[in-house]
């Protein structure tokens, strides 16, 4: 039954009784000491891990500072260009010569006119092979 019960002891309290009883003392003063040296030494490596792991979020941190700086003097410099390029996209552009539209326009209006005078011609009935039945030219 004693088994079951120093199962269940911590360290400490396993150290407390076993100065508390003389007769199994020694072997729990052994066993609370082993115990306690042993949870202290974890407690240290955990202390010892997270110290670490925190240096090396604090050293991506920095490094994730420093590559937001270098983004934002990329876009400083992109700003500071901006309104040469908005002149240089202002600029007018070589417009076509005048005469070259004119011309393109006569080109166009004449086809108009010569689609329309077919169109026209096709609408009109042919002339008739027969004579007239009624005298074109009256009489007095």
């Amino acid at each position: 039954m004693s088994s079951k019960t120093d199962g269940r002891l911590t360290p400490s309290q396993r150290l407390g009784r076993g100065l508390k009883y003389s007769a199994v003392g020694p072997v729990d003063v052994t066993r609370g000491t082993v115990g306690l040296s042993w949870q202290g030494a974890q407690s240290a490596a955990g202390g010892l891990r997270r110290r670490l792991e925190k240096s090396r979020l604090t050293k991506e941190l920095v490094d994730a500072q420093d590559t937001i700086a270098q983004e934002l003097a990329a876009a400083q410099e992109v700003l500071a260009n901006l309104p040469q390029v908005i002149a240089d996209a202002r600029k007018p552009k070589r417009r076509r010569r005048p005469l070259v539209l004119a011309a393109v326009g006569a080109v166009v209006l004449a086809g108009g006119a010569v689609a329309f005078s077919i169109v026209r011609r096709s609408m009109q009935p042919d002339p008739s092979p027969l004579p007239p039945s009624v005298d074109v030219a009256p009489k007095p």
